[in-house]
């Protein structure tokens, strides 16, 4: 088939046009930025915003599915912005899927959607979207999954997937901010560190997406209009998890813990003193990643085993191995990313 994939330059994006690409899928993608290593494994890229709908809608042309992938991610920013690239930006894939006659749609949400702040363990797809976000990354891919779900009728078939902390080789944003913040020994555990998270490594992530794509195809009834949480379906101490991370790459791992109350009260302060001033940059904390860090966090996965067959192929145990041998290979550029 003849694959559309937003985000397709990205971590996770890149990580599902290979697999598409193993599977012998055409492949389209569509990204802010260019990215040479897509021509090498024969995919067409085009370059341009979410929010240009005339470009999105030349790019979509002819094809038969789209992997909905790209977002603003992150936990400090304009409000515009990431309504622009995540509400706007979905608003206008959906239109020219109608537009151009393709009926099925795979969507990349977040867990952050139904997070609000507090502990939440073993929960599934019932649990309900809070009434407020702590960060505008939650609030706006939550009104984006609610559009793709909204938009599940007899023409369009939609899926939505809620991946959970993904890690892995090739990621040239989150595993670099973690090993700088470490090396400068400004990393904190807020609270106890024995408070449960869970994860899904990369490859884990993309094979998701593949195997939900299969089952809105040959069986649509099982998924469309659903939302499904996918992650390793082992949660362990996020303490645990950082410091596997961090050894990943030759690191110490976190010694040094700070009261959830601190934590949160910090965010806040700098997130008043960086809105009143107008600083630039990000805050070192902010009250999301406070309760992100201080809270558990994990959900059940056993409708995504059911319904698609998912199941955590890479355990954490053999990621882990993979990112540290990537890792040597590639430790330049994570030191020292663009």
């Amino acid at each position: 088939m003849k694959l559309f994939v937003t985000g397709g330059g990205g971590f996770l994006g890149s990580a599902i046009v290979r697999q598409l690409r193993t599977h012998g899928h055409e492949v389209v993608t569509f990204s802010r930025g260019n990215y040479p290593e897509l021509d090498l494994i024969g995919v067409t890229h085009f370059q341009g915003n979410l929010s240009e709908y005339t470009v999105l809608k030349a790019a979509m042309t002819g094809c038969e599915a789209v992997f909905h992938v790209a977002a603003k991610t992150g936990i400090w920013g304009k409000y515009e912005d990431f309504y622009r690239a995540n509400v706007t930006g979905t608003e206008n894939v959906l239109q020219a899927c109608r537009e151009l006659g393709i009926r099925n749609l795979v969507f990349t949400s977040s867990p952050s959607v139904v997070y609000r702040g507090k502990d939440s363990e073993g929960h599934n797809e019932s649990l309900p979207y809070p009434s407020k976000y702590s960060a505008y990354y939650p609030k706006t891919k939550a009104s984006a999954e609610k559009l793709v779900m909204a938009a599940n009728d007899t023409f369009l078939k939609t899926v939505s997937l809620r991946p959970h902390l993904i890690w892995g080789p090739g990621d040239y944003h989150f595993i670099p901010r973690l090993f700088k913040k470490a090396r400068a020994g400004k990393l904190r555990i807020p609270g106890t560190s024995l408070n449960r998270v869970d994860c899904i490594y990369i490859d884990n992530a993309a094979k998701a997406h593949l195997q939900a794509f299969a089952q809105l195809l040959v069986n649509p009834a099982t998924v469309e209009g659903k939302t499904y949480f996918i992650s390793q379906g082992a949660p362990i101490p996020i303490a645990e998890l950082i410091n596997q991370l961090l050894a990943s790459g030759g690191l110490p791992p976190v010694a040094k813990t700070l009261p959830p109350a601190i934590a949160r009260f910090a965010g806040l302060l700098l997130e008043t003193i960086y809105q009143i001033c107008g600083f630039s940059g990000e805050p070192a904390i902010t009250l999301f990643l406070a309760q992100q860090l201080s809270t558990a966090h994990w959900y059940d996965i056993s409708a995504a085993r059911r319904d698609f067959g998912y199941g955590a192929e890479v355990s954490l145990e053999e990621g882990m191995e993979r990112l540290r041998a990537w890792l040597l290979r590639h430790s330049a550029s994570v030191d020292n990313p663009e």
